[in-house]
């Protein structure tokens, strides 16, 4: 396909998906005329689960039908990392503490799940103590103690065994690196790291040699989770993990379907949290995406597991038919152009600048699809769910509504000693959707006012090698980086600190793209974490925002929104910031 041609079919699609929704009301309504019909089965309206329950329930029975394009990087919870299977995990996993289970913004409150309530901090920052719930058990009817959560995290420090996962807990509890994980452990019950204690089967204290704030939103992450030693499989234990949750496998067989059934010796007493609706959860892999939407609408899956949206055609074609099932889900992914520091002219901070000016982010994000399937036009660095994201809009970007201003671009050229402009290179990525199309459109842009830009596609699934490798950006001669990224937990640490320090540059998977080395940047990071007042922390933040578009080191141009399908028989929908804005899996039921 021509680009071109590609260009046109984005923007008639997108055009088709707006006038569609023109005609919605906030409640939706009336017979979608597609499959299944009747009153049981008509969806809750446009954007009922937005920051809302749609079709709430405490039904219990029936099969929750899932259908993703893409497996679980991994179903052992210390060794997963994608988002979904984070969502996912929430059925056979838990934690110390976790994200409540509400919708919006409301889902970012980390609550007690193993745990009575988040942890009592002491010694500055630096010793959270935990008591655990009464009536905690495993899939086998035995006790869930303390000393399984300190296994359970113990095992990422099984770097040779266990891969994958994050490592912000052993980063944080063990910085130096000196316990060598439970497979190497010399201690007779093999819980040798000192930094956690256990003094009784009901409370477990952590030690941190130096405060962060973001302490709990680790112990959250399902690298936080319990094992049970005795269960551990080491490597193997992604072939079916032993559950503490309402669920536990039946089935996995990876890259083609997984199959949970009710856990029976779970105790709904034990966890407030989880409704544990459904009597069994299905999901089904497949890679074709076209087929995957069109049997989401006939009925045959309830909800799309990788959460990432609808194809073109798909979301085309759903609000159009079948508006009352969609969603327009605003994710806490934010696209951008990292602007190489190392690579000139864009060393010098004018050009950075020119380059601010003479984007069209209203054209960038009609490319992208709009508004509705697009997302909204960026000028803070941080997404809308993180404390430090503000108004603050150095360029004028929302004030002109986007589009560009050629004159203040050309004035920052010459400021920077390139009055005519200059050339560059930038990457992005070919299977990504959208992506390409949207650096041609960048190029064009930039070219209005002198700055000639090379597009260069690679394949993503190289881009650590790649744009992740100082060495071979440089090789390549490029100046500009466009991706996406969307946090690990929702903080200003979650989300920027492997973009913007300069303590996390490094040679392979490197994210900071920009190549910052700023020790300013640097300090408001390390007075961030150190805040334990997520409120004050989100001050330090917003100063960081500030600094980071002040110097122009790094542009973002959309807040991603995704067009979503919800099943007519999903009860309990609603979208989780906590989640990036997927669907919260563990809350959703079914009409049997």
């Amino acid at each position: 396909m021509s680009t071109v041609t590609s260009k046109r079919r984005l923007t008639a699609g997108a055009a088709l998906v707006v006038a569609a929704l023109m005609t919605t009301t906030a409640c939706g309504g009336g017979d979608d005329g597609g499959s299944g019909s009747d009153s049981k089965a008509k969806g809750a309206g446009f954007n009922a689960a937005f920051n809302k329950v749609a079709n709430a329930s405490t039904k219990t029975g029936g099969t929750l039908k899932m259908v993703g394009k893409q497996d679980l990087d991994s179903a052992d919870p210390q060794r997963a990392y994608y988002g979904m299977a984070w969502d996912f995990m929430r059925f056979y996993t838990r934690q110390l503490v976790t994200y409540d289970t509400k919708p919006g913004a409301a889902s970012t409150k980390l609550v007690g799940d193993l745990a009575t309530g988040p942890g009592e901090i002491t010694d500055g920052g630096k010793t959270y103590t935990y008591k655990l719930r009464s009536g905690l058990t495993w899939e086998d009817g035995s006790k869930l103690t303390s000393k399984d959560v300190k296994y359970g995290i113990e095992r990422i420090w099984a770097t040779d065994t266990i891969t994958g996962g994050p490592q912000y807990l052993m980063q944080t509890l063990d910085p130096k690196h000196e316990y060598k994980g439970p497979y190497k452990d010399t201690s007779a019950d093999k819980l040798g790291l000192k930094a956690i204690e256990t003094p009784d089967d009901n409370t477990i204290v952590f030690k941190l040699p130096k405060p962060n704030g973001d302490f709990e939103q680790f112990l959250a992450m399902p690298s936080g989770s319990p094992v049970k030693a005795s269960e551990d499989t080491k490597a193997k234990y992604t072939q079916r993990p032993f559950s503490a949750g309402p669920y536990k496998f039946e089935t996995y067989k990876p890259g083609k379907s997984i199959v949970l059934v009710r856990n029976d010796k779970w105790e709904k007493s034990s966890d407030p949290l989880r409704p544990a609706l459904p009597d069994k959860i299905t999901v089904t892999i497949s890679a074709n995406l076209e087929e995957n939407d069109k049997k989401l609408m006939e009925g045959d899956y309830d909800v799309d597991l990788n959460g990432t949206g609808m194809t073109q055609s798909g979301r085309v074609t759903a609000v159009q038919d079948h508006k009352d099932s969609v969603d327009n889900m605003q994710t806490s992914f934010v696209r951008y152009v990292a602007l190489v520091h190392t690579a000139k002219p864009l060393d010098d901070v004018h050009c950075r600048k020119a380059v601010f000016y003479a984007t069209d982010f209203a054209a960038l994000q009609q490319t992208r699809g709009g508004d509705i399937a697009g997302g909204a036009i960026a000028n803070s660095t941080l997404p809308a769910s993180i404390k430090g994201h503000s108004d603050y809009d150095p360029y004028g970007v929302l004030a002109r509504k986007g589009k560009p201003d050629a004159a203040k671009a050309k004035e920052e050229l010459k400021a920077c000693g390139k009055p005519t402009g200059f050339t560059t290179k930038l990457s992005a990525r070919n299977n990504n959707p959208g992506e390409v199309d949207t650096a041609e459109a960048l190029q064009e842009q930039l070219g209005k006012v002198g700055i000639k830009i090379e597009v260069d596609p690679i394949d993503g699934a190289e881009a650590s090698s790649i744009t992740g490798s100082p060495s071979v950006v440089k090789k390549r001669g490029y100046g500009m980086t466009m991706s996406g990224w969307g946090p690990d937990f929702p903080s200003g640490q979650g989300f920027g600190q492997p973009l913007w320090d300069s303590r996390f540059l490094s040679e392979t998977g490197n994210y900071n793209e920009s190549q910052l080395k700023d020790p300013q940047i640097d300090k408001l990071f390390d007075d961030a974490i150190a805040e334990t007042d997520p409120v004050k922390a989100g001050e330090i933040y917003q100063s960081l925002d500030k600094r980071i578009l002040d110097q122009a080191d790094w542009m973002p141009f959309i807040y991603e929104k995704n067009i979503t399908w919800r099943g007519k028989r999903l009860t309990n929908a609603y979208m989780s910031d906590a989640y990036n804005g997927r669907y919260d899996y563990v809350s959703l039921g079914v009409v049997k």
